[in-house]
């Protein structure tokens, strides 16, 4: 029997029948690439489109479509923008593979990925990819699947089936494709080497260019990318990347420009630095007998608090405020600083928590919680004085994830932070009325559960929500009433309504505050609080017409009380009249009769010679482009604005310094870490100092009566000889 010749299958022929049947033209390939180009951006925004399943946000949810349609209702092409970048990675790809199928295949596999993982974090924290991601995968990838939310087999799974569908189909097209998805396809093979490796090496280092420049006030990238649109929105990453393109957001926070390196820095310099305000502290803690790790502290941001009677132009029906005015008037109070208008808070708490400066920082460093401090090993923090985490608490009735703080208070040294969202659900959750935010005194209540007598000594860290914007007439009863007070300059009707509803929320957040005091003054232990708002709400648009207005504008109230079971009860620091948040840490100090570190003996010597500095402000709700351009805003004691160049040589000094300071902390090689320059003293390090002290001198004394000894000796021998002769 004659063996029979095995036929191909129906597959394996059709294909054999089909390959290099389809001729491909260039309008065809520049068409899909534009497609493709389209598809991938759209997968990517895809990832993002979510908001959170857990939190009413003030934003809203911005999907593909809002995307797209920014470009003809708000003349934004962050999607063009979003596109191009994503199409110079496409198109390196095409040549490095000189395979256009297998190339589109792979960006449109490699975006997917991409927004599977974007999507399951999002669910997760709602939290955008961030560059410090790429860290935590460095250091501890085997946890990844710890934030894979329910269900997220499933999805990988058909993620993995679709990836398998688009390989195929890609190799399919390719087989038909007569040129075989070539996109450099020359007779001349050297100059076809040379045509793609332009086409790889060209698009790669624009886009490394542009991801490594964005985020840098100037660059040409910058500016580019301002052209196209682009609005920074950097308190929330997954609005930020539904707003701007997960490309874009992502690229800005890549390698933010910090600050200049000052000049003279070095090692030595820095352990030059130290000493010398390590002698400062020593002078200071001579005169001071408390501990500050021997009493509770408590920081209160409170969302957009101040004293709306204050603002020029506004006249209300009542005070608003009356039991926090009469509190500041039997304490350390006065007016804050503030950098932002409607906005800004986390520069406003990085400064507290930090005792550094937003005006130090180089104009791109619009936040410091989304661009730095996620990349940081070290940051010094004030609740680091308690020592065990254990001791550090913080409470904020919102979105965990917002300015990245969850992650950040980790490295700041907090135990727990709770927050409506995350593992430490805030106990009290009450809203006023129609309001959409927790009320404050929910907040308080939370804390005070935490650090009754029993809990021993602690930094509490409370941050409010309910007096952030928008202040759509929510509460009942609000028996306030605004007019101008300059019948030149009248108020708008819907300017009316939001100060109506902001000056009800002041006085509910005064009564809160006032009752808060009140339990904290019944307790046996120590407590301190430093009361500060923010900055003020964005509402008064008559008043920042005027540019007059502009200090006006930027100053909340401040105060910081100690209860009756604290030795600082009643206590009055003078100078207290202005301030900025970098400097309570040593103001409260300073209330507290505590001992301080050598670099809060710094900001001590500092806030005697300025009183309050702050970064170039604007009558506008706050802008996350840039800092404002414009001199930095320096205040004396009384208030008045200062001129840089009439500081005297120590004033110039000072500032020099706290820009060594800020850089090595923000910037550099943390030449300070290690140095004990940010140690707040305590009693068990005093004793310890103390004994190494005593021991340093008693060496010093042993050597000193060996060397006399010695001497003592050859005298004798000398003798001996001479008596000898």
């Amino acid at each position: 029997m004659k063996d029979r010749k095995r036929q191909p299958g129906r597959w394996t022929s059709w294909m054999q029948n089909m390959t290099g049947r389809l001729r491909v033209r260039g309008w065809v390939y520049l068409l899909a690439f534009i497609l493709i180009d389209f598809l991938s951006v759209g997968i990517l925004q895809w990832g993002v489109s979510l908001n959170s399943s857990r939190v009413e946000l003030s934003n809203p949810l911005i999907g593909f479509w809002g995307f797209i349609s920014a470009m003809w209702t708000q003349r934004r092409f962050v999607l063009v923008l979003n596109m191009l970048a994503v199409g110079l990675v496409y198109l390196a790809l095409a040549c490095l593979t000189n395979r256009f199928w297998a190339a589109s295949g792979l960006i449109l596999a490699i975006c997917a990925v991409i927004a599977v993982i974007e999507r399951f974090k999002v669910r997760a924290r709602y939290e955008a990819i961030l560059p410090s991601d790429l860290d935590f995968l460095h250091a501890d990838a085997a946890n990844l699947v710890s934030f894979l939310p329910a269900r997220s087999l499933l999805m990988i799974g058909l993620g993995v089936v679709a990836l398998i569908v688009l390989g195929v189909l890609c190799w399919v097209v390719t087989r038909m494709d007569a040129r075989r998805g070539r996109p450099v396809a020359t007779g001349n093979k050297p100059l076809g080497a040379g045509l793609r490796t332009v086409g790889v090496l060209v698009p790669v280092l624009v886009v490394a260019l542009f991801m490594s420049t964005v985020g840098t006030y100037g660059s040409p990238a910058y500016r580019f990318s301002q052209f196209m649109g682009d609005k920074p929105s950097m308190w929330d990453s997954v609005y930020d990347a539904q707003r701007n393109g997960v490309f874009v957001s992502f690229s800005r926070q890549l390698r933010p420009k910090v600050m200049d390196q000052p000049a003279g820095y070095s090692r030595a310099t820095m352990q030059s630095l130290a000493h010398r305000y390590q002698l400062s502290a020593d002078s200071i803690n001579r005169d001071r007998k408390s501990y500050m790790n021997e009493s509770t502290l408590v920081y209160v941001l409170s969302e957009s608090f101040s004293d709306p009677t204050r603002v020029p132009g506004v006249a209300l029906n009542q005070d608003p405020m009356p039991h926090i005015r009469s509190i500041k008037q039997g304490t350390t109070s006065g007016l804050m600083l503030s950098s932002g208008y409607g906005g800004g808070t986390a520069n406003l708490e990085f400064q507290a928590m930090t005792g550094l400066s937003m005006a130090n920082f180089d104009p791109s460093l619009t936040s410091p919680y989304q661009q730095v401090i996620p990349h940081l090993s070290w940051i010094p923090t004030v609740n680091q004085a308690w020592g065990a985490p254990s001791r550090s608490l913080a409470f904020h009735p919102y979105e965990s994830s917002m300015y990245s703080r969850a992650e950040n208070y980790k490295k700041f040294g907090f135990s727990h932070f709770y927050s409506l969202t995350g593992p430490d659900q805030i106990a009290h959750q009450d809203r006023i009325d129609r309001s959409q935010y927790v009320g404050d005194r929910s907040a308080y209540d939370s804390a005070l559960e935490q650090m009754g007598d029993d809990k021993g000594n602690q930094f509490v860290e409370v941050i409010t929500m309910q007096n952030h914007m928008p202040y759509n007439d929510w509460y009942d009863d609000n028996n306030f009433s605004v007019n101008s007070s300059d019948p030149n300059m009248p108020l708008g009707d819907d300017e009316v309504q939001s100060i109506r509803t902001y000056a009800k929320g002041v006085s509910l957040t005064d009564q809160a505050t006032a009752d808060f005091v009140k339990s904290l003054d019944a307790q046996s232990k120590p407590v301190t609080v430093v009361f500060y708002g923010d900055h003020l709400p964005g509402i008064y648009g008559t008043a920042s017409w005027d540019e007059r207005n502009s200090l006006a504008l930027h100053l909340t109230d401040y105060f910081i009380w100690s209860n009756k079971a604290s030795d600082a009860s009643g206590a009055q620091v003078s100078n207290s009249a202005y301030s900025s948040p970098n400097f309570f840490q040593a103001q409260a100090a300073e209330h507290m009769d505590a001992k301080v570190s050598p670099f809060t003996a710094f900001l001590t010597q500092l806030h005697d010679k300025i009183s309050a500095i702050e970064p170039p402000v604007a009558n506008q709700i706050q802008d996350w482009n840039r800092i404002p351009a414009g001199q930095t805003n320096y205040l004396d004691a009384q208030g008045r604005p200062m001129d840089a160049r009439d500081f005297d040589r120590a004033t110039r000094q000072l500032l020099n310094d706290y820009k060594l300071i800020q850089y090595d902390i923000m910037a550099g090689k943390h030449y300070l870490q290690g140095t004990g320059f940010t140690a707040t003293p305590t009693r068990r390090s005093d004793a310890a100092r103390q004994k190494a002290e005593m021991e340093r001198q008693a060496k010093e004394q042993a050597k000193e009566q060996a060397r006399q000894e010695e001497q003592n000796q050859d005298k004798d021998r000398e003798s001996s000889a001479n008596s000898a002769n």
